[in-house]
């Protein structure tokens, strides 16, 4: 294993995180402070609790999981696809760095700038809400392995993309829908039996499910389901990278 390759690949994209600080970091943490100040005090008046708790609390899982599906898939999808773009992939690739340590390096800086952002906005939220964790560890579980799935998705996102339309296609239209119909701000029990049904086919209710229990021991899912549908997921996304890797698609060429 060459853990210089590594270092260096990851310490050159976690520089691009502190020249990009505003966008980075404070964006995300002022849309998730705005969203306190509407759905916490403008919805949150009308609706006190939910399942025992409070409105406020009870979207503060949900909102830090749209942040870290969003950020670990936009950096984990631009930091390798610039070097296509570029064309400075092709240095790395024909250096004697193998795919796993390219991907060590990648995917650890994206899920790193996730989880750092991701912790900023817990701590932003305790500011806003009073919050318990019941379940540090089971906290830690979710939220370090959806980092590192989701990261890989969008390693594999930046290497499928030919154009930074594509790039921005799934982070931006596809991953914000599926957060807000996962049960972000309500209890999928609150929905009509029919809706309830179709809920349980959006892969995001089993995150933030699982990752509202271990704040609460209040989950629409079964926390277990939700740990193995992630596990599950991670393995899907190991497999097309080995797939990938082995016939080089988008990268040799």
């Amino acid at each position: 294993m060459n853990i210089e390759a590594i270092k260096s690949i990851y310490f050159f994209e976690m520089a691009r995180t502190r020249r990009t600080l505003l966008q980075s970091v404070v964006s995300p943490v002022i849309s998730t402070s705005l969203y306190f100040i509407v759905f916490g005090a403008a919805i949150g008046a009308r609706i006190q609790e939910i399942n025992g708790v409070s409105y406020g609390a009870f979207i503060t899982p949900g909102l830090i999981m749209l942040t870290l599906l969003t950020q670990c898939i936009g950096n984990g999808s631009f930091g390798i696809y610039f070097p296509k773009f570029t064309g400075t992939i092709y240095e790395v690739l024909s250096s004697p760095v193998s795919m796993i340590e390219i991907v060590l390096g990648y995917v650890g800086a994206a899920a790193t700038k996730g989880l750092m952002i991701g912790t900023i906005i817990l701590l932003t939220a305790s500011l806003f809400v009073d919050l318990s964790i019941a379940h540090p560890l089971a906290m830690i579980f979710f939220f370090v392995l959806t980092a590192v799935s989701f990261s890989l998705f969008g390693f594999i996102i930046g290497i499928w993309a030919k154009d930074f339309e594509q790039l921005n296609l799934i982070p931006m239209l596809v991953i914000p829908p599926l957060v807000f119909l996962g049960g972000s701000f309500y209890s999928i029990d609150m929905l009509p039996p029919f809706w309830q049904a179709v809920s349980h086919f959006n892969p995001v209710l089993y995150l933030i499910s699982g990752f509202r229990w271990s704040f609460f021991e209040v989950s629409d899912v079964n926390p277990v389901v939700s740990a193995v549908i992630i596990l599950a997921f991670l393995s899907i996304c190991l497999s097309v990278l080995a797939w990938i890797f082995r016939t080089g698609y988008r990268l040799r060429n």
